[in-house]
């Protein structure tokens, strides 16, 4: 019997070749969205879980209270790991790092700008890569050590052994090579290209000597693994208090973050962990299956327009003795046919798209062959995509009453109809949604990037303080001569580059702060000329000028003589440290590290050398090509500093960097919406046949007593404009609940206006139209007598 079926199914699909294209592509498309979305949601979902213990490893998370609400990140003193491992219950090991830092490495003639990561032994242990050259139980012991990753190795050294080669760190120190890790997977978190020993990261940094002990500094990463994820509770709860025990007037409170948890749900309010990225992973495995039930929809509606075609077969078959049972056996058959054909374009699609979306996404998205849960989920898909496609088709087709069939086609009734356009309607009120989302993702995009930042972006670079600039008279010197290349029209200095998060502390004091208020406030140091460099003003005072002594001085910005309700602000001596520092001038407010929040309580301090860190910021001369500013700051950095490369990196491409999420959503919205548009539209064509074929006699009548093409076009499109329509009116309310959920995430944020919800009625209604008319048309010019001519 199945081979009869597949035989008569096969003969089917041949016989109607078109209708089987149009099937199989909707499906393939449905499919291949699905799981290219699938592999994107697996390949997010898998980060930080490649180590043999990541179940039963956290991060330190500090709280820390700032005014009224707390700001929660994972740095922690350098003396929080020692002290978790040996009075915290439970914990296995702990790891003390620094967050991933750009250092250049070199060998020979080759020098490479990586990043690097200093830590202690126990890192390897708990983020256990395979060691591919050296011995595991000594990596990093020695204080002058490096690991480096295949790829680093490969770099530096090609195919020589690299054991025991001494290589330079930052242009100076000698470093003995311990071993070659596997290159770390982008699915990592801590993303690394060599490893330091944590001896080194004191000799660069001579302060964290003296801060090991310390509570008050936050500047290291700790990890802890305990010895069995059951002791969470209990290990959580002690370490909630040990900023307090160890520093009574530190109020910070620790939390532990999974590991497993910390890409996914890195968002905090209120020192609790409230979601993240894992938001957007939800909205793209909704996306994903409503995509397919799409698919599926389409395919129903398809395979009911023909119902007029097959009825006849389904008649004789049953006044022959076939069971309903085994038609549907049959219908179901040729469904699951199509999806598995819809599986093998989907493949194709898959391979050919992949790149292109691994480029938009920056991952690395891969069919894995050989993996037994890839052909698990795409067989089960394949399936429960056959068995919902062919599902109401089977029931409906196997309905027919023989005997009216074999005397004279009749539809079972008006209920079907009703079915096929309640399908319709689902498909465009996914539509309408998917489009106001996308309309409305582009308008916060938009209005981020417009949002005034509080200087002039175009033309800023800034490049590194590194190697031989780390000096005063040198630093001084570059600035000096770039300002007489012509290069610039203004240099200065900054701690921190602007697109970055710089250091914030508790310990400021001022006249009239309340003793039991922990304000956090941003502090930066910088250098003369920073405002008129970076094109922002000075609301009130003066800046740095080089006729003063400004060492004990300070500037405020806005935020901060809000922050500490300073009426004359200028004049004022804040304390820090011990330290009385006098405020001389009042900053007008800027943005820095994230446009998507507001302006953070920043004191500016004074930076007559680099302090061994930091970037030049210059302003590159307008009068001039950028290439050739650029050709001149390369050339005297080269020879001021010739260890090492230009670094050199637009503010502007800086901050763009900083839309990454948005613009992949929008880019995903657009082409899987257009996708679903386009099933969609394949859906109401299939609708449109099938009121066609059912209209086919009444529209012959119509034309025989004078209706013109006109009025057949208005009759046949009226009903599909109500159905568009209709689902328009569903989706307003659904599409404005999800988008104002997903605005509400950002502290700047565009009201929700009537624009997205009237381009996505225009749109559906102009694309139903259009899909409608192709088939009203051909009805409406069809010669009458071809209906008729039998009755």
């Amino acid at each position: 019997m199945f081979r009869l079926n597949l035989k008569i199914a096969l003969r089917n699909l041949w016989k109607n070749k078109g209708y089987t294209l149009i099937n199989v592509g909707g499906l393939a498309i449905g499919l291949a969205s699905c799981m290219i979305l699938l592999l994107y949601v697996a390949y997010e979902w898998s980060f930080d879980k490649q180590f043999s213990g990541y179940d039963r490893t956290y991060v330190v998370y500090s709280n820390q209270k700032n005014a009224d609400h707390i700001v929660s990140y994972a740095w922690t003193p350098g003396v929080m790991a020692e002290e978790v491992r040996t009075k915290i219950t439970g914990v296995e090991r702990t790891s003390r790092s620094t967050h991933p830092r750009e250092q250049l490495i070199s060998y020979d003639n080759r020098s490479f700008k990586k990043n690097v990561v200093f830590t202690d032994t126990s890192f390897l242990k708990i983020f256990d890569y395979k060691v591919l050259q050296g011995n595991r139980d000594r990596l990093l012991r020695n204080p002058n050590s490096v690991v480096l990753t295949e790829h680093m190795a490969k770099s530096l050294f090609g195919e020589e052994n690299p054991i025991n080669k001494t290589v330079k760190f930052g242009g100076k120190e000698g470093l003995i090579v311990e071993a070659v890790i596997e290159d770390v997977p982008l699915t990592s978190s801590i993303q690394f290209d060599y490893l330091a020993s944590w001896e080194v990261f004191v000799k660069e940094n001579p302060w964290a000597k003296g801060d090991e002990q310390g509570w008050g500094n936050n500047y290291c990463l700790t990890v802890v693994q305990l010895q069995d994820k059951s002791f969470f509770e209990k290990a959580n709860a002690e370490i909630e208090h040990i900023y307090t025990r160890n520093q009574k007037e530190n109020e910070n409170l620790a939390v532990l973050h999974p590991l497993s948890k910390w890409h996914l749900y890195s968002q905090f309010e209120n020192g609790k962990s409230v979601g993240g990225k894992i938001d957007t992973l939800r909205i793209f495995l909704l996306l994903a299956f409503c995509i397919l039930l799409i698919a599926c929809i389409n395919f129903m509606n398809l395979s009911t327009a023909r119902s007029e075609k097959r009825a006849k077969e389904v008649g004789v078959r049953k006044a022959i003795g076939a069971a309903r049972k085994s038609l549907i056996a049959q219908f179901m058959l040729e469904s699951l046919l199509l999806a598995f054909l819809g599986m093998l374009v989907a493949f194709m699609l898959m391979e050919i798209s992949l790149s292109y979306f691994n480029s938009v996404l920056n991952t690395n998205l891969t069919i894995d062959y050989k993996d037994w849960a890839f052909w698990s989920v795409l067989t089960g898909l394949t399936f429960l995509t056959g068995l919902i496609a062919g599902s109401y088709p089977a029931l409906y087709l196997s309905s027919f009453n023989p005997v009216r069939v074999l005397k004279g086609f009749s539809l079972p009734g008006s209920s079907s109809l009703s079915i096929r356009k309640m399908l319709v309607v689902f498909q465009f009120v996914f539509a309408a949604c998917l489009i106001i989302c996308t309309v409305v993702i582009y308008q916060q995009l938009n209005f981020i990037k417009s949002k005034p930042v509080g200087y002039n972006r175009t033309g800023l670079v800034e490049i590194p303080i590194e190697g031989r600039l780390q000096t005063e008279g040198r630093m001084k010197l570059v600035r000096e001569r770039l300002l007489k290349s012509g290069a610039v029209t203004n240099a200065s200095i900054f701690s921190r580059s602007l697109s970055e998060g710089g250091n914030n502390s508790s310990g400021f004091n001022w006249p009239g702060k309340n003793p039991k208020m922990n304000t956090l406030i941003n502090f930066r140091f910088t250098y003369l000329d920073f405002s008129a460099t970076l094109g922002t003003k000075m609301v009130m005072g003066r800046e740095f000028l080089p006729q003063f002594n400004d060492s004990l001085n300070v500037i405020l910005n806005e935020a901060a003589v809000k922050a500490m309700d300073l009426k004359n602000p200028v004049g004022t001596v804040i304390q820090w440290g011990g330290d009385p520092l006098k405020v001389i001038g009042v900053m007008k407010d800027f943005v820095m590290e994230t446009p998507y929040q507001s302006v953070t309580p920043m004191v500016m301090m004074n930076n007559h050398s680099a302090d061994g860190e930091g970037v030049l910021v210059l302003r590159l001369n307008p009068a001039q090509s950028i290439t050739t500013s650029m050709q001149q700051i390369e050339e005297i950095i080269k020879e001021m500093n010739p260890d090492f490369p230009l670094d050199a990196k637009f503010l502007s491409d800086s901050f763009e960097a900083k839309f990454q999420n948005e613009k992949v959503l929008g880019i995903l919205a657009n082409w899987f919406g257009g996708f679903s548009i386009f099933i969609s539209c394949l859906g109401l064509l299939g609708l449109s046949l099938f009121m066609a074929e059912q209209r086919k006699k009444e529209i012959s009548i119509r034309k025989v007593l004078g209706a013109s093409t006109f009025n057949i076009l208005t009759l046949l499109n009226r009903d599909f404009i109500k159905l568009v329509a209709i689902a328009n009116l569903i989706a307003f309310p659904l599409a404005y609940i999800i988008v104002n959920r997903w605005l509400s995430a950002y502290e700047f944020r565009i009201g929700i206006s009537i624009v997205p919800f009237v381009i996505a009625i225009a749109l559906s209604l102009l694309i139903a139209l259009i899909t409608v008319s192709a088939q009203s048309v051909k009805v409406a010019k069809s010669n009458p007598i071809d209906a008729l001519k039998y009755e």
